[in-house]
């Protein structure tokens, strides 16, 4: 089975590149940019391109994106090209192909303003039942795209699983405060508790959203870390998360007060993959207890496959304040 990749370029590409590979699969890179992982160079916005690509291909995993770092230095038609009708080409390319799977890596960013508690309130249980609200041109053409993926699905039969992941990046948080206030594996470890995810795992969720399209026929999943808050853990949460995080993890603290680590006082929303793993048949590796388990043994928190990728960043060029710019 031939395996198109977009985006094999990028962080997940590449993970999902390598993973492949070493299983022995038959996969195909393509991005913008030429990498070890990349085999042609080309954008998802050409037509005639993607075509190209797609002959003799079997199943496509969609990573190819602009994403939130581009928010501020790429102009908004950029984003439509990309995200909506980059991957409008794909699919309808797929399907012309005979082309039997496609799984699309959206993102939770699409939630947007829904993320957001009011002032008060009890953090933010987010699962697939949130109606996403976006609140830029990202969220808006990642939207799009997933819509995109379920009409085709309608109309054509074609297989379409929809990945809405959290953050795995290891590049430096965008925001400026949260810079200043936590070290940056600090801020990381802390957020596998609700809002981050393990690239190794991410790549997981991926493949097997692939070999489980076909029954699967559309569905949308969201994939992070697996928390060990519930619904009953919400209000407290809000303001007081140490107490919440003590009774669930309570050797935490010897770790973080050796490391010079706090962790965050409240926390706004918790990000709940349960329909992801019973639909997949996925089982995450990476939350926060395994975390600190490997933080106690004084070994790397992150996988061997988020050490191997290592970090990109999203522009070619350094930015006085962060890692990029976000207005």
């Amino acid at each position: 089975m031939r395996i198109l990749v977009t985006g094999s370029s990028g962080h997940l590409g590449e993970a999902l590149m390598r993973v492949l590979r070493g299983k022995g699969a038959d996969a195909y890179g393509i991005d913008l940019k030429s990498s070890p992982f990349t085999d042609q160079v080309g954008s998802v916005a050409d037509r005639g391109f993607v075509a190209q690509c797609l002959r003799g291909v079997d199943a496509v995993i969609h990573t190819a994106t602009l994403h939130k770092p581009h928010i501020a230095t790429h102009p908004r038609q950029a984003f439509v090209d990309t995200n909506i009708t980059g991957t409008l080409n794909l699919l309808e390319e797929a399907v012309a192909a005979k082309t039997g799977r496609f799984v699309f890596t959206s993102t939770t960013s699409v939630f947007g303003h829904a993320l957001s508690p009011a002032p008060g309130k009890p953090a933010l249980w987010i699962d697939e039942d949130v109606i996403p609200r976006p609140k830029n041109i990202y969220g808006i053409t990642k939207l799009a795209a997933e819509q995109l993926c379920e009409l085709v699905h309608r109309r054509t039969g074609l297989p379409c699983v929809v990945l809405r992941t959290a953050r795995f990046f290891p590049e430096e948080d965008d925001d400026r405060s949260a810079r200043e206030r936590y070290p940056d594996d600090n801020l990381k470890v802390n957020e596998f508790l609700y809002r981050r995810a393990d690239i190794e795992d991410v790549a997981t969720a991926h493949i097997l959203a692939l070999e489980g399209a076909s029954t699967i026929g559309f569905g949308r999943y969201i994939v992070s870390a697996t928390t060990p808050f519930s619904r009953g853990d919400l209000s407290e949460l809000r303001t007081a998360a140490p107490s919440v995080v003590r009774r669930y993890v309570p050797d935490y603290e010897p770790i973080y007060d050796a490391r010079g680590w706090r962790m965050v006082p409240g926390v706004d929303r918790v990000y709940a993959n349960a329909r992801a793993r019973a639909a997949l048949g996925w089982h995450p590796t990476y939350d926060f207890s395994e975390v600190i388990r490997r933080l106690r043994a004084s070994t790397d928190y992150r996988s061997p496959l988020a050490r191997a990728v290592g970090a990109k960043g999203y522009h070619d060029e350094r930015f006085a304040d962060g890692p990029y710019p976000t207005e």
